[in-house]
């Protein structure tokens, strides 16, 4: 699969920037992704450090007189973030033989990303962090290789500001001054920054759709074709532009690992239909061996018994003799004479019965510990895993694969249920009705 480079543009509102800069910045002591390891935390790349808090330094880019909110509404997004992304095998690939890896690979890398961002911010002063992660683990790739390896990625968070001229009004009292520009600010605007543009051919003409409307274009679009191309002309050439047109380009982080996760899990399920199946075999192997263990041992009980026989035989003569020789009555030495004949004819084969319920037993017993780890790997596979679900999951997206993914695009970006709130809300809109009746 050929590696692909990703840039995303988010955009976040005053009362969702605390919960970022506690994420980019290391800030939480602990985390529910479990992928990311707190210990490798200082490995973490700040190619830019914020001074007090996101908020903190926006405020004072405002008191300052570096940049407007004149004209934002009410709750308006203030701070936007780019993230760079390039697929982790990349960076693992390019380290092959560095006792770091792909680290320090990744730390120029992101380094030349970072100039790119400051050239689309405006300006560095516009840029209030850039850090690189270096501390997530990619579970996948990691259970590929049979080791840890990290996922390198970039975030930039930074003001969106526009340049916007402001006139005098043309009713001025001053008539120098009506109509005539008054100044230039630097206004906080995440739609001016990022609108939607109108798709030229190549002569400069806007392209129309069949009603005739001109057809636009997201610029995160164009955004990623100059990172593509801003990379490669810094000479980071083996890698290609992320799909155009994919929503891949716009995925939340969450949406990302989402994804990744639900790859993961099928790749993991597959693992645990063969595992299970292997699983069977062994018990039966197992139980097979069991079944010809115990027709041996009862052959050995049969020429155990024989072998008893003959013992009783030999307590009969030890106190007959005559001149110093054994004296036996004629129907027993017929029968000496018969388990002699037998003795000598099937010696050799108990011993080769002994023989092979010892290979069986040594071959059982490693079977059995074969069964054990393996079972014990399927348990690994299930922890966090939910195979039932993950099977019900695969079956529903094969009987009806549009449905699926309209569902999770549906639950991906609809609020989180909670249940509780709902029970409460009905059970008083019912006390209500009562009253009013």
């Amino acid at each position: 699969m050929a590696d692909k480079c990703v840039v995303r543009n988010q955009a976040c509102r005053r009362g969702g920037v605390a919960l970022r800069q506690r994420h980019n910045e290391r800030q939480n002591t602990g985390y529910a992704n479990p992928d990311v390891v707190l210990e490798r935390a200082h490995l973490n790349v700040h190619y830019k450090s914020c001074e007090g808090s996101y908020t903190e330094a926006f405020d004072k880019l405002v008191a300052d007189g570096h940049i407007s909110t004149r004209g934002l509404g009410k709750d308006p997004k203030i701070l936007d973030e780019l993230v760079f992304d390039v697929n982790t095998a990349y960076f693992e690939n390019h380290g092959a033989g560095s006792p770091c890896g792909g680290y320090d690979y990744a730390k120029e890398f992101f380094a030349e990303a970072y100039r790119l961002a400051v050239k689309e911010a405006g300006g560095e002063q516009y840029v209030l962090s850039a850090v690189m992660h270096a501390d997530e683990r990619n579970k996948a790739l990691s259970e590929q290789l049979g080791r840890d390896v990290y996922h390198y990625h970039l975030h930039v968070v930074y003001v969106p500001v526009v340049e916007k001229k402001v006139y005098f009004k043309k009713n001025n009292k001053d008539p120098e001054k009506a109509g005539k520009l008054k100044e230039t600010i630097m206004q906080v605007s995440h739609s001016k920054k990022w609108p939607r543009l109108k798709q030229l051919d190549e002569h400069g003409e806007p392209l129309r759709n069949a009603k005739g409307k001109a057809i636009l274009i997201n610029a995160y679009s164009l955004l990623q074709d100059r990172f593509h191309e801003h990379m490669r002309e810094a000479g980071y050439t083996d890698f290609e532009r992320g799909e155009r047109g994919s929503t891949a380009e716009h995925l939340s982080v969450l949406e990302y690992k989402t994804q990744q996760e639900a790859a993961r899990l099928e790749a993991v399920a597959a693992q645990v239909a063969q595992g299970q199946q292997q699983a069977a075999e062994q018990d039966a192997t197992a139980r097979k061996k069991k079944k010809e263990l115990a027709g041996l041992d009862k052959k050995l009980a049969v020429k155990g018994k024989a072998a008893a026989t003959l013992d009783e035989v030999k307590s009969l003569s030890k106190n007959v003799t005559i001149g110093g020789k054994v004296a036996l009555a004629p129907g027993d030495w017929r029968m000496v004479y018969s388990l002699a004949k037998e003795g000598l004819h099937s010696r050799e084969e108990i011993q080769e019965q002994k023989d092979k319920a010892a290979a069986l037993r040594t071959k059982n017993a490693a079977s059995m510990a074969e069964n054990a780890d393996m079972k014990e790997r399927l348990k690994g596979y299930g922890e966090g895993v939910g195979v039932t679900d993950t099977m019900r999951y695969f079956q529903a997206k094969q009987r009806a694969p549009r449905r699926m993914e309209a569902a999770i695009v549906d639950i991906l970006h609809s609020p989180a249920e909670k249940q509780q709130e709902v029970s409460r809300q009905r059970q008083q809109g019912h006390r209500k009705g009562g009253q009013e009746l």
